[in-house]
């Protein structure tokens, strides 16, 4: 098993010892004995030491049990891909300057530190950060229906986007991932679930969740513990409980009908509200909306052709690599030959649309 995996027997007997990647058996004479599931899940462990994360986040990575072995591969994939385009930028970089010294130029310090120190990397850092920013108009929204509260608790709260900085919030992320990403001064954040949250009755004058909901295992749990620790309730979220809502979207409608999959028994939008106690209220996503949620380029259909864009949005990567290919394939072909231009003629002269985005507020 080493020897395959390419590492020390001390490194696996190390694994072993702290409780990372145990064996299923042993053998009668002693020896680690690994199994099918126990190979898919060192491949894990390794692919991730490998990427650079600490064995503390492997072990919560690999031990989520909201994720699946597709859903890891997938998440490799895509920090893979990002690892590459940095090694692909830094490359550029380098060829650059021996390019401008060839010709007898000494670049400067603060070029060389540009090229190839923090600025690089705030270029063509992660997917999420570079695209998933704070919408100033959709967050207004957020903020008002927060009303007067002062401590805020942010449900899945991911990288921190839409966290309002005049108040006193405390975050909850599951993902080791997504914690990682979360910039230097932001708010403090305590690993765990919607649907066990690990505070007393009322702790909170309000909870928040934006964009968050549908990847949790029970939304209605999740949503009714909201409840639970804060008086006031404020979610964003997606409805598709309403008549042809698959079609309101020409990209659902027209390139990716397998987004229908990724909501089967996803639950009413009465059923959302219902969990809060209380109201539904539709969320308008103007058409230079800032933050690439998966709705966020109606207008702007070349946008969901770029791959950064694409990684940014959890809806790419649940449908798949060939439903993927083949909507951005198609979508490719129909804005060449002005096919998708003629189809959504009437979306250019809008300065927002509707497409099914609601703000929950109880």
């Amino acid at each position: 098993m080493a020897e395959l995996a390419g590492v020390s027997v001390r490194t696996l007997h190390h694994y072993d010892e702290i409780g990372l990647m145990r064996p299923s058996a042993r053998t009668s004479a002693g020896y680690r004995a690994y199994s099918a599931v126990d190979v898919e899940r060192l491949r894990e462990v390794l692919t991730y030491r490998r990427l650079g994360f600490g064995l503390r986040e492997i072990a919560d990575l690999v031990d989520d049990p909201a994720t699946d072995t597709v859903a890891h591969l997938r998440r490799l994939r895509g920090l893979l891909l990002e690892q590459r385009d940095r090694a692909a930028a830094m490359v550029t970089a380098i060829d650059t300057e021996l390019e401008t010294r060839a010709m007898g130029i000494r670049t400067t310090p603060e070029e060389q530190l540009k090229v190839l120190g923090t600025q690089l990397y705030d270029t063509i850092g992660s997917a999420y950060p570079a695209t998933r920013r704070t919408e100033p108009r959709i967050a207004a929204r957020v903020w008002d229906a927060l009303g007067d509260a002062r401590t805020v608790l942010n449900v899945g709260a991911g990288t921190g986007s839409y966290e309002p900085t005049d108040r006193d919030v405390t975050a909850v992320e599951p993902s080791a991932v997504m914690r990682a990403q979360r910039p230097a001064g932001a708010a403090p954040c305590v690993a765990a679930a919607a649907e066990s949250l690990p505070f007393e009755d009322r702790s909170f004058d309000a909870a928040m969740a934006f964009s968050t909901v549908h990847h949790w295992q029970d939304p209605i749990a999740g949503l009714r513990e909201m409840r639970r620790v804060a008086r006031r309730v404020v979610v964003f979220t997606y409805d598709a409980s309403s008549t042809g809502w698959l079609q309101r979207f020409w990209l659902t409608r027209d390139y990716l009908p397998e987004f229908a999959d990724l909501l089967v028994d996803w639950p009413s939008l009465a059923d959302l509200t219902h969990a809060i106690g209380g109201r539904a209220e539709p969320v308008l996503i103007p058409w230079d909306c800032a933050d690439g949620f998966f709705e966020a380029h109606w207008r702007r259909p070349e946008a969901y052709l770029d791959e950064h864009v694409r990684r940014a949005v959890s809806v790419w990567t649940r449908v798949g690599p060939e439903a993927e290919q083949r909507a951005v394939n198609r979508l490719r072909d129909d804005l060449s030959s002005g096919r998708w231009a003629e189809r959504n003629r009437d979306l250019v002269a809008l300065d927002a649309a509707e497409l099914g985005l609601r703000l929950l507020v109880a």
